[in-house]
Parts: C-alpha cells; sequence; structure tokens
C-alpha cells in the first residue's frame, strides 16, 4: 500500500501525525508546502491526503483540485479551522472526501485516515479492473447478440437493466457499457444493494450531513455523488427496500437528490446501470417492486444468457480462466482433455461463468498433474453428474458420517450398514428381475443369508420375486 501524504506548513501538526501514523503501523510521508507535494506527484502517488487548506504559496484547495484533475479515485482530507468554513464547502465541491476541522481528536483523526483508505483500497481495484479487464468472452449466437447490444449502446446514456441469471456476468457487462460509453473518463461506481443494511443504503447511495443521525460527525459523499459524469452500477435492484425505491425514482425522474439531513438539490449527473437476477415484472404484480421504477429502469432492457444455453463456449471459458489462475499463481498451465471438456461442456453449471472461475482455480490449486482427466474433476460435480467412481461415492459417504457425527448420532456403523446393505440388496434385486438366486450369485451371499437380510431390513421383496 502506498503511503499517506500530509501536507501542512505547521511542524507540530506534522509531528502529531507523524507519532500517530507510527503507531498505528500506517506509512506516510510528510510535506511542508503543497507545492513541495505537488512537485512530488509527479514521480510518486499517495494513497491518500491529508492537508492543510491555507498555506503559504499554493493553498490545500488548489493542490486538491490538481490531485483530482490527475487522479480521481484518490480520497483527499481537507484540514481547516472551525471559522473556515465556507473554504471547506470548497473544498467538497472540489471532490474532498472528508475535511478535518482544527484542533482535531487524534484518534477521530486516524479512524478518518482508516475509512480513507479503504475507500482509496476499494476504488483502487475498481480502476485496475476497468482498465485490465477482458473483453467479454463468448462465440456463441446468444453472446454475439449481447456484443451487439453493446456496440449499439456505445454512445448512449440511456438508463439499462440486465438480467440474467447469478453467476452470468452482469457486472462485468455493466463494466463494458461504461468503458465503451462517452463516460468512460469518469468513475464507474458498484454498489450491491442486496448485501448492505437498509438503515445504512440510504446514506450509502446517496451520502448524509453532518449530524444527520448517530454516528454522523462528518458530510459524507454517497455514491450517486462519488459516479458524477460517470456510471453507478447497482446491482441486485429487485432487492431494494421500498422506501428506497420511491428516493430512486425520482431521481431518475428529476435528477437531483438530497443528502440524507440535507436540504440542499444536488444534480445527479449519473447515467444508472441496473442488475438483477430476479423476474422484476413478477415482482411488480407480487407488489413488491414499483411498477413507475421498472419502467424507469426498464428503458433498455439487456438479457444475459445463463452458461446452459451457450454450451460452446464452456472450453473457451475454461481455457481463459485456467490460464488467468496459472498467471495469478505463477504455476503452469493446466490442460484438460478432451473427454474431461466434453464432460463439463455437458455440465448445467448451475452457478454460470462464476462457478466455471472457480473450478478452474481449484484445478490450478488442487490438481496433482498438468494434464486433467474426468477422474482428476472434483469429486461433487462428478457424483452430482452422475459419474459414478470410487473416489466419489467413498467420498459422499465420508460426508454424510462426518455430518452424522456433527449432528451427534450414534450407532453409526449399524445406521450407515444397514443402509448401505439395502442398497446393494434391493439393486441387485431390481437387476434380476426379483429373482433372488441370481441376486445372491451377484451379491456374493447364500439364498439363505440373502433371505434372511431382506427381512431384517423391512424389504418387501417377495411380490413378483421368481426363485
Amino acid at each position: 500500500m502506498k503511503p499517506v501524504w500530509i501536507i501542512d506548513d505547521d511542524r507540530s501538526i506534522r509531528w502529531v501525525f507523524e507519532k500517530a501514523l507510527t503507531r498505528e503501523n500506517i506509512a506516510y510521508k510528510t510535506f511542508s508546502s503543497a507545492d513541495e507535494a505537488f512537485r512530488m506527484l509527479a514521480t510518486e502517488t499517495p494513497q491518500v491526503v491529508v492537508s492543510d487548506i491555507r498555506m503559504p504559496g499554493e493553498s490545500g484547495l488548489e493542490l486538491l483540485l490538481k490531485a483530482k484533475a490527475q487522479y480521481p479515485h484518490m480520497p483527499v482530507i481537507i484540514m481547516t479551522a472551525y471559522s473556515d468554513l465556507e473554504s471547506a464547502v470548497a473544498a467538497f465541491q472540489g471532490g474532498a472526501y472528508e475535511y478535518l476541522p482544527k484542533p482535531f481528536d487524534v484518534d477521530h483523526a486516524v479512524e478518518l485516515i482508516r475509512r480513507a483508505l479503504e475507500e482509496s483500497m476499494r476504488q483502487s481495484d475498481v480502476v485496475e479492473a476497468v482498465e485490465t479487464a477482458p473483453e467479454i468472452l463468448g462465440q456463441a449466437p446468444a453472446m454475439q447478440e449481447v456484443f451487439r447490444i453493446i456496440g449499439r449502446l456505445s454512445q448512449s446514456h440511456a438508463t439499462v437493466l440486465i438480467t440474467g441469471e447469478s453467476g452470468t456476468g452482469k457486472e462485468l457487462v455493466a463494466r463494458a457499457l461504461h468503458r465503451h460509453s462517452p463516460r468512460a473518463a469518469k468513475p464507474f461506481i458498484a454498489i450491491n444493494t442486496a448485501a448492505i443494511p437498509k438503515d445504512l443504503l440510504e446514506s450509502e447511495l446517496f451520502g448524509h450531513e453532518r449530524g444527520a443521525f448517530t454516528g454522523a460527525q462528518n458530510m459524507r459523499r454517497g455514491r450517486f455523488e462519488q459516479a458524477d459524469g460517470g456510471t453507478l452500477f447497482l446491482d441486485e435492484i429487485g432487492d431494494m427496500p421500498a422506501d428506497l425505491q420511491t428516493r430512486l425514482l425520482r431521481v431518475l425522474s428529476d435528477g437531483y437528490f438530497y443528502r440524507v439531513g440535507g436540504h440542499q438539490p444536488i444534480k445527479a449527473n449519473v447515467r444508472v446501470i441496473a442488475a438483477t437476477h430476479q423476474d422484476l415484472d413478477a415482482r411488480v404484480k407480487q407488489g413488491l417492486f414499483r411498477e413507475d421504477l421498472f419502467h424507469r429502469l426498464n428503458v433498455i432492457q439487456l438479457r444475459l444468457p445463463p452458461l446452459r444455453e451457450r454450451r460452446e463456449d464452456i472450453p473457451l471459458l475454461i481455457r481463459h480462466f485456467l490460464a488467468k489462475s496459472a498467471r495469478e499463481l505463477g504455476v503452469e498451465t493446466k490442460r484438460l482433455s478432451e473427454a474431461a471438456l466434453k464432460f463439463l461442456s455437458a455440465q448445467d453449471f448451475s452457478g454460470n461463468v462464476r462457478q466455471v472461475e472457480n473450478l478452474c482455480h481449484w484445478l490450478t490449486v488442487m490438481a496433482a498433474g498438468v494434464n486433467i482427466e474426468v477422474k482428476d474433476l472434483p469429486s461433487e460435480l462428478r457424483f452430482d453428474a452422475g459419474v459414478v467412481t470410487e473416489r466419489n461415492w467413498v467420498s459422499a459417504l465420508e460426508r454424510e458420517v462426518t455430518n452424522a457425527l456433527g449432528r451427534g448420532e450414534s450407532g453409526i456403523l449399524d445406521i450407515f450398514g444397514a443402509q448401505f446393505e439395502k442398497a446393494l440388496i434391493t439393486r441387485a434385486l431390481a437387476h434380476t428381475g426379483g429373482r433372488r438366486i441370481e441376486a445372491a450369485q451377484l451379491l456374493g451371499l447364500g439364498r439363505n443369508t440373502l433371505t434372511r437380510k431382506i427381512q431384517e431390513l423391512g424389504l418387501d421383496a417377495d411380490k413378483g420375486a421368481e426363485d
């Protein structure tokens, strides 16, 4: 992680930060002027900047504007005196992450820096993903249609609703729509509305004013402001609470929103792309989703096909993800035999592309050799597909025994032994059409022994039996 830059002409302030950050094991660099820091910015990049707003020479506000122009995702915390509130407002308009009033509590300052570091790391991941993510893979006709729609939308600002099962790559498509749009140079901000508690989601989306609720010690910009000029991706929109559906509808309708506790309308210059794995039309009929919001979001709908509808892409995806996992782990790329590829291409993959990616990572880590056969695939995959081998049925039995032990059951040998014998006898009798002599020979038992076990196990095998 890159260091935190502290910029202040007051030596005592720099000393306080040096001691506090050293104690917290946070790397830092200190500067006595904005000019000095900006010169360094030409060759180095900080993770977070903490700068006083009034200093001799270039001001912290001027540094903020220059830094945000070069690195729009880098959090900048502005320090200001209580009497300098107008400058603080100007700083926020320039893109400041937060402001730190002087005199400040050291612990509060460190906590603020930690939050800024976390935000910076999240934004770095987003930027890296946008810059390095490969084009979406797919040669199947269903995916060619997806590519055609993305191309048609390349110069559009229209709202898009992406539908598809979990793991089909909805966020990847959203990033592609952003990357090929006129907003590509601006932020792409993604938020999973189902992953954030209801009481926090409103603040996460729209931000909040200082004092808006207990714990809101500072003003905070929400995702709509962070995505200004760019794209806001709302994943799992079908799970959005009803009251927030109303607020989102208002933003999409008139283009303005309010921070929580705020009274000043803020212009939302954002393209919204929403995604869901649910049937929103059905949720509208059930009264779980606003019909007017559905129509606002559903300007253009883009359906992503599940993997079972594009099986010809499975080998392509497997080769891609195996190569990717090998690069990440610094190992030789695994190779699948034709039989293994054919076997995997026949699977439904309920988790879609995400499941294939996880499988390839598992193979890269766990498969012993470079060349992978069907027998080297995860036992649960082969078991679920009906490929019965000694390894996977034993593994399944071991799992059942482990679960029984975990539940505190006793007499496990008798229970599973009886189930095992029952399965063998039932299948043998089914194979012989109920003829006990033949079944006993196949099982390696005497006829009387087989008859006794049938009685002990309570099997009604007499009907239609032929001896």
